[in-house]
């Protein structure tokens, strides 16, 4: 299957799940509100808050890592990137007319940002093999560095998950493979945060 086929499935897929429950955890396929916001501290945690910056959400959904950031105080500039329109439509309504946020689903317009961070966009790989699913995941990771001039992070289901709680349509990946790839073709600077209470991991690029 080529990646222009995994991307078509992964909008249908996501493009329902915001139809069905609209611009809630659910809508964008995770169980709480609380874990949405947890995954989103791990992921920051690539970000220097101490001074402005500018932070790429690849795979944005309905703008929740938008929302969560307004909450922070930081002084930021954010662009959410997402293949589905469903999704853009809705971050759209939900953050009106705050200049410091944009939202876009052409790839082409996604400006290069300080930071790139991606939450949970390699999880539902459906009927795609695991193999064919991985050398995708491999491909993001080079367009997410390429997106960043400071840094990126991402989430990945972990294998390490209890076997009777995983998932056939779901991808669980080697936290110890991705670590060492990042580190191999990326940066000397890889942190890989498996410490918090769900069933994944983090991995944080500084370039």
């Amino acid at each position: 299957m080529e990646f222009d086929q995994i991307l078509k499935r992964t909008e249908s897929y996501y493009s329902e799940k915001v139809k069905a429950h609209g611009a809630t955890a659910r809508g964008v396929d995770w169980n709480s509100t609380e874990s949405q916001i947890l995954r989103f501290a791990q992921l920051l945690k690539v970000c220097d808050t101490s001074a402005p910056f500018s932070i790429n959400d690849y795979g944005c959904g309905y703008g929740a890592l938008a929302t969560y950031l307004r909450s922070t105080g930081d002084v930021f500039q954010y662009c959410g990137f997402d293949i589905s329109a469903e999704m853009i439509m809705s971050a759209k309504e939900i953050n009106a007319e705050q200049n410091q946020i944009t939202f876009v689903s052409d790839h082409a317009l996604l400006p290069v940002a300080d930071y790139t961070v991606a939450s949970g966009i390699f999880n539902v790989k459906q009927e795609v093999g695991d193999s064919e699913w991985h050398s995708y995941l491999l491909h993001t990771l080079h367009k997410l560095a390429e997106q960043s001039s400071k840094g990126f992070a991402f989430n990945v289901l972990t294998r390490y998950s209890d076997a009777d709680r995983m998932r056939p349509d779901l991808y669980y990946g080697d936290p110890l493979a991705l670590f060492d790839y990042c580190k191999q073709h990326f940066s000397r600077s890889v942190a890989l945060l498996h410490d918090y209470p769900l069933y994944e991991f983090t991995i944080i690029v500084r370039q």
